[in-house]
């Protein structure tokens, strides 16, 4: 169980395969787990490294305030002590705000982003999305992990046939520290760095499952502002698309890198 002290955290991660490294940074108030399903799928030609953010999963839970700029200052830490250059970079939800963080404070560091159900921002700019954020933090804070998990495991997978993906969402975050789940929750709100998309130059791949909360038309417009950067839907699919389509995840991400890197890469290298 490899964990790193880094600077006033200790960071869980775990590794598998050989090749270029592929970071894959997971959903807010969840874990690594959020890739079991997808990472081995790529570790036939790569070096995965799946991290657990501060204040989830196995990680420390340190007191303080939280936000994107601090997680992905822990994750361009633990990429360092690695000694890890020119990363793939795939993030979920949350970990697709890290990501784009990560672009744009460590570019050097990133070799190429795939974006999987998120944006460059979390700015309530309508009302609905003021109040969708509101009640989220009010049910947390009224309710618990454990209640708000039973809760949302119907909406991320509502299928009848997905009662065990139902389960394995309300045990992942029905097991959350609730003061750390709390303070990551609120640390998202009002984070953006659209202003700076102009500043990302890699290659972006950005995966929207069809029935995702945010609709194509949200992904489409930030898509338009990065410089190489495009869209490809991931069907009959809700918010978590690593559990409910793992192989469609695989085959796109695996097409994507293959396409960056060639046939011909050199599997024992870092970058």
């Amino acid at each position: 169980m490899p964990l790193l002290q880094l600077d006033g955290v200790s960071v869980h991660y775990e590794e598998s395969g050989t090749g270029t490294p592929v970071l894959m940074l997971h959903g807010l108030g969840s874990s690594g787990r959020d890739w079991e399903l997808v990472a081995p799928g790529l570790e036939a030609h790569h070096r995965v490294i799946v991290p657990d953010v501060r204040g989830h999963g196995r990680s420390g839970k340190p007191a303080g305030a939280y936000g994107v700029p601090l997680f992905a200052r822990d994750i361009a830490a633990l990429c360092d002590r690695l000694g890890l250059a020119n990363v793939h970079v795939v993030g979920l939800s949350m970990g697709g705000m890290i990501a784009f963080q990560l672009a744009v404070d460590r570019p050097e560091l990133v070799r190429s982003l795939t974006i999987v159900n998120s944006g460059p921002d979390m700015v309530p700019r309508t009302m609905r999305m003021r109040l969708a954020l509101a009640a989220r933090v009010l049910l947390l804070k009224y309710l618990g992990p454990k209640r708000f998990a039973r809760m949302l495991a119907p909406k991320l997978f509502p299928k009848p046939e997905q009662a065990e993906l139902r389960q394995r969402v309300e045990e992942a975050i029905g097991a959350n520290e609730p003061d750390a789940y709390m303070r990551a929750t609120r640390g998202l709100v009002g984070w953006s760095v659209l202003a700076r998309l102009k500043e990302i130059s890699c290659p972006v791949l950005v995966l929207a499952s069809d029935r995702d909360y945010t609709p194509l038309s949200a992904k489409k417009a930030y898509v338009d502002l990065l410089a190489n950067a495009r869209l490809q839907v991931v069907t009959d699919s809700g918010h978590a698309s690593p559990m409910d389509q793992p192989g469609q995840l695989i085959d796109a991400v695996k097409a994507f890198l293959l396409e960056l890197e060639g046939p011909a890469r050199d599997t024992r290298s870092l970058g």
